[in-house]
């Protein structure tokens, strides 16, 4: 039987993940989504139709990227490169009415030790998320896996707990072995996920589509019965739950 991320595909309202069953009845008290991800655009391509799906239906839509792709312009120094890239960032947030955050991690060299992942902690405790989505650990990207394994152990490690979610990107080429648990339904948002993924002109969007993601989207709908879907894996372990997951 395939899950639906708690009712988003079926539910008129996405209302908070598994957070909410399709058995119960609809909690309409809003819930608090963060997404992390390793650069700018790495939110809006994974996962950025189900974050709209969410700040529209009233919840608080936080994204916290890990760096600010420093390393992501050609022929820009740092410097350069993150104020371009922070700028588009702050564009595609506010399209998809969200949050920006900021971690302070540089682009090609993250870092996952102790006191980075006591900071990150930190951020995310401030936050108080009711559900977190993150990149799969078996990425091609290293700062993908960094991003993704300081997620998972403020995760295992948070006294208020959270649901987890991994999202996929350039799925074969960066994203592998993603089998997807629960799918939610973008179809009615993913045209605002491509505007916000097209906020990143100087990663050239269309190449961000050209590697996977109109196909991942429209095959994601086939397997799910949407006309357009994203697919997700849900961390289970620690008295999470037995899906399959992680």
């Amino acid at each position: 039987m395939r899950n639906t991320l708690g009712g988003i595909g079926f539910m008129a309202t996405p209302m908070g993940l598994s957070i909410l069953s399709e058995q119960k009845s609809p909690d309409t008290t809003p819930k608090k989504i963060v997404c992390v991800g390793a650069h700018p655009d790495d939110p809006e391509s994974g996962c950025g139709g189900t974050l709209a799906k969410f700040s529209q239906a009233g919840h608080q839509v936080t994204i916290l990227y890990l760096t600010r792709g420093e390393a992501g312009i050609p022929g820009k120094s740092h410097d350069e490169a993150a104020a371009i890239r922070t700028r588009e960032a702050t564009e595609a947030c506010q399209l998809l009415n969200a949050k920006p955050l900021f971690f302070g991690q540089i682009d090609g060299d993250s870092v996952l030790d102790n006191r980075w992942l006591t900071q990150f902690r930190q951020v995310l405790d401030n936050e108080q998320p009711d559900c977190v989505f993150t990149h799969w650990p078996i990425d091609s990207h290293k700062d993908h896996q960094v991003t993704s394994l300081l997620t998972i152990q403020t995760w295992l490690q948070a006294a208020r707990k959270f649901e987890l979610y991994f999202f996929e990107v350039c799925a074969g080429e960066q994203t592998m072995t993603f089998h997807p648990t629960d799918y939610v339904d973008i179809t009615a948002t993913q045209e605002l996920k491509r505007k916000a993924v097209y906020c990143h002109q100087s990663q050239v969007p269309a190449s961000i589509y050209n590697c996977g993601h109109t196909l991942m989207e429209e095959f994601r709908g086939i397997a799910s019965g949407f006309g357009a879907a994203e697919g997700f894996v849900r961390m289970t372990g620690k008295g999470q739950g037995n899906e399959a997951g992680f």
